[in-house]
């Protein structure tokens, strides 16, 4: 009968989070649609000489920037529980500090190799704007890069995989894609 009760409550719990990382999609949903619909974007707006920070990480053997200002934090990989029904590329569920927070991997997500976690593979707490928290997979955070808008170019072709870019930085002779948070957490596969 206990082991009955302790199955019955698992069950429970997990219904709640499925609800709860369901709901959350669906606000990112709403707010995107209604960000898009009054023309707003990602874009560069830099006033002249005005520098950017960005987290450069990487993935495979390329390096990516994500704006400082979307980064609530970043933490080491820990246990993701997974949750069933979720499209393929979110992992999972980490508890931090008692809030759930949802977890992609950003590998699957750009249709790239699959994760390969090492020592150096973190989690980066993504601030929403509508307020909420997303955590994405990295293989490894890099350094933290100052970039003017003369070092940042628009994207030349328009693969799948670009449009989750919203330029390309460039730091010596080192190129960085600089991501468009709201495509990678978009709602088009969020639904």
């Amino acid at each position: 009968m206990a082991h009955y009760r302790i199955h019955h409550y698992i069950l429970r719990q997990n219904q709640r989070i499925y609800v709860e990382i369901i709901n959350h999609f669906r606000k990112i949903r709403i707010f995107i649609h209604k960000r898009n619909a009054v023309g707003h974007s990602e874009k560069f707006c830099i006033a002249r000489n005005q520098k950017i920070q960005f987290i450069v990480i990487r993935l495979g053997d390329e390096q990516f920037g994500i704006n400082i200002k979307y980064i609530d934090n970043i933490v080491r990989m820990c246990k993701i529980t997974r949750v069933p029904k979720a499209p393929h590329f979110f992992r999972g569920v980490i508890n931090l500090r008692g809030e759930v927070i949802p977890v992609m991997s950003l590998r699957r997500r750009m249709e790239l190799d699959d994760d390969v976690f090492s020592d150096s593979s973190r989690i980066i707490i993504l601030k929403l704007e509508e307020g909420g928290l997303m955590g994405v997979i990295v293989d490894e955070v890099k350094e933290v890069l100052s970039l003017s808008e003369d070092d940042i170019e628009a994207p030349t072709h328009s693969k799948k995989k670009t449009s989750f870019i919203n330029g390309v930085g460039t730091n010596g002779d080192e190129l960085i894609s600089i991501f468009e948070i709201s495509s990678i957490i978009g709602e088009n596969e969020v639904s």
